[in-house]
């Protein structure tokens, strides 16, 4: 889930933008629209990058992808989520990730792009989504990303132990995380598929007065040692609803060169670590398979 005001609209490589090459090539592009198991889903060229898409679920932008560059990130929470595959492991080094909660594969193509002989897995829940965006955004196939459809803890209790160095959660069902997507049972699923020093990132939505994304850090903290929350400074103080990305591992994360490049991002954002998370977290507590609940909906400004 990103919100559409949070889209930043990027240059070419050489920084100048042939906005008028750029038209020329987009002209004839015409958007998609599909029934999916989510609601209307809609395929909308980017008017601004040739052969760049928003995917789209009921009106609510879910995931930007450019078909030309896919190491080009365009939503605000998915260049955080950027940051976290560019630093789990050293550069260019391949590495096993898995991605609950598909979109237009948005994640998966820039690991492939940027850390080339990956193996990657996404397990999507919405496949009549899955079938939509592989006819309409096709993958490269030469990259190894696999793409099961189903239920995102069912499809991560398939995978063996300690087989990721990274596991993405970006998983929305009508703009809410599902309920059993934040429990420490499912956290614990969640290290069990990781590596011992692998990384779990999870892309989070909330809004005044933040329960749930206090609750989520809380959670995260009962099973792993090291914890990060990347997000607007507005969204952290409770001023209005947004995107969180929530890092956790049990090795210790490299905090300073994570909040250089949030901070530095076209949207900036502040990370919180150590004691100033803890006291974000306020006294919140964990969440269990038997009191969880899917994340609040969002306001209907957040589309806008």
């Amino acid at each position: 889930m990103a919100r559409n005001k949070q889209k930043e609209r990027g240059r070419d490589r050489d920084g100048v933008r042939d906005r008028g090459r750029d038209r020329e090539r987009s002209a004839g592009a015409e958007a998609v629209a599909e029934t999916v198991d989510g609601g209307l889903a809609e395929i909308v060229p980017d008017r601004d990058r040739p052969h760049a898409w928003t995917l789209l679920i009921d009106g609510a932008p879910q995931s930007h992808v450019d078909l030309d560059d896919p190491a080009y990130l365009s939503f605000e929470y998915q260049r955080r989520l950027g940051h976290v595959a560019d630093l789990v492991a050293p550069p260019n080094r391949p590495i096993q990730a898995v991605h609950l909660g598909g979109g237009a594969f948005t994640l998966a193509r820039y690991v492939a792009a940027t850390r080339p002989r990956s193996t990657q897995q996404i397990v999507e829940v919405d496949e009549p989504l899955v079938r939509l965006v592989r006819r309409a955004l096709p993958l490269d196939p030469g990259a190894r990303i696999r793409v099961r459809a189903g239920d995102a803890r069912a499809g991560l209790a398939k995978l063996p132990d300690g087989w990721a160095d990274l596991i993405i959660a970006d998983v929305f069902g009508g703009a809410r995380t599902p309920a059993h997507l934040t429990s420490t049972e499912f956290l614990g699923e969640v290290r069990r598929v990781l590596r011992p020093d692998g990384w779990y990132a999870a892309n989070l939505a909330d809004g005044p007065p933040l329960a749930h994304l206090r609750g989520q850090v809380a959670t995260a903290a009962a099973v792993f040692p090291e914890l990060a929350l990347a997000a607007d400074p507005t969204v952290l103080r409770g001023r209005r609803f947004g995107n969180a990305v929530l890092l956790a591992a049990d090795r210790e994360l490299p905090v300073a060169e994570l909040t250089r490049r949030v901070a530095t991002d076209p949207h900036p954002g502040r990370v919180e670590h150590g004691r100033s998370l803890a006291d974000f977290t306020g006294g919140a507590v964990p969440v269990t398979d038997a009191n969880a609940k899917p994340s609040p909906v969002p306001p209907p400004s957040v589309f806008e």
